[in-house]
């Protein structure tokens, strides 16, 4: 069995994809599984099915203390006053200029109790760049190593996972979360998801992340449910229209261009970035994000330029783009010219030195039945 480079982490379940017949791949500085049994039939199973993910390379971050909330409001740019306990929500940290650090989850677990989900190749520099504006009343602290993530996703995901509870998940809403067991080991289970279709995150110590993982995929088995590596999740993300880090959103993109203006809380108070976003937006949004489809011959790729017509200069780049199982057909994501961001309007996407149309769609390309 090859081992991985001494520099990539592992999760505590990497045996168990290696011995599934995973295909391990560097990721975020974690070494992963890419796939399973292919990644077109692993995206099917969860939009049929259920499919289950080892998400545990992400990092988790605790701030706690009387003056915890004020701590994460001041972090956050949307408004952690309108959770209670037991609710989350999709949120980011910004820099002073109103660009991405990072996205992600909010927990809040009591009034002074707050855990952070980030992403996994930004959870040192999430870390770092929390503690430096930590002040008396709020501790932040890395709680990563202490935590697994499991994801179960697909339109079957409860009826799976209920059996293995007593959490009711019929009960639990969409963006709560509450403390339980999951076949016997005490875990936190929220519903959320980054697929696009239903699901649950299973959070729990990862001395028992194995045997949670086990107990899932025995219960789905006579549901179809398999196991699900990165390449599926990201082609179901992007089907969802979810932004990724990395590609869609960085430290050069603000909310308001990212389409993201939704959880941007301007009326909450001062949180960082707020300046800045003030400033863009009434100055005006000089680009977007938005989903294209191909509509001539080839894929296209992160990277690739993007022009209004197959005769000028590049204006934009593809920022995710591939052909997904759902959809069927070449869709992505790009910044173009605030002007160019109605569906319907003509595009030229650069792939590989040859001039291919496509033209802006609404998204989210796939959205699933309720």
């Amino acid at each position: 069995m090859t081992t991985p480079p001494s520099s990539l982490k592992r999760t505590p379940l990497w045996e168990r994809h290696r011995a599934l017949g995973g295909k391990m791949v560097p990721f975020g500085g974690w070494d992963m599984p890419v796939e399973y049994s292919g990644l077109a039939d692993e995206h099917r199973a969860v939009r049929t099915h259920a499919g289950l993910f080892d998400v545990s390379h992400m990092g988790e971050i605790r701030v706690r203390g009387p003056k915890a909330l004020e701590t994460v409001q001041r972090l956050t740019c949307n408004d952690v006053a309108a959770l209670d306990d037991g609710k989350a929500q999709y949120s980011a940290f910004l820099t002073e200029q109103g660009t991405f650090v990072d996205d992600l989850l909010t927990y809040r677990i009591a009034p002074d109790d707050y855990l952070l989900v980030v992403n996994a190749s930004n959870t040192p520099k999430d870390v770092a760049w929390a503690k430096r504006q930590e002040s008396p009343g709020a501790a932040v602290e890395d709680e990563s190593a202490i935590w697994a993530q499991l994801s179960l996703q697909g339109p079957l995901a409860e009826r799976v996972l209920q059996p293995l509870t007593d959490v009711k998940l019929a009960d639990l809403g969409y963006y709560r979360f509450v403390t339980g067991h999951v076949a016997g080991v005490t875990a936190l289970v929220s519903r959320t998801g980054y697929t696009g279709e239903d699901g649950f995150e299973v959070y729990l110590h990862p001395n028992r992340a194995g045997d949670v993982w086990d107990a899932i995929l025995e219960a789905g088995r006579p549901h179809g449910v398999i196991p699900a590596g990165l390449g599926a999740r990201d082609t179901l993300r992007l089907e969802a229209t979810l932004a990724l880090y990395g590609n869609d959103i960085d430290d050069t993109t603000t909310p308001w261009e990212a389409n993201l203006g939704w959880i941007v809380k301007m009326k909450k108070g001062d949180f960082t970035g707020r300046d800045a976003l003030a400033k863009q937006k009434e100055a005006g949004i000089t680009r977007r994000l938005v989903g294209f489809e191909v509509t001539g011959r080839g894929i296209a790729r992160h990277g690739f330029p993007v022009s209004v017509d197959a005769g000028s200069g590049p204006v934009g780049v593809v920022t995710s783009g591939t052909q997904t199982p759902t959809v069927g057909k070449p869709i992505g994501l790009a910044y173009v010219p605030a002007g160019r961001a109605t569906p319907g309007t003509p595009l030229a996407i650069d792939v590989r030195g040859r001039s291919v149309a496509a033209r802006v769609v609404p998204t989210p390309f796939y959205k699933r039945k309720t």
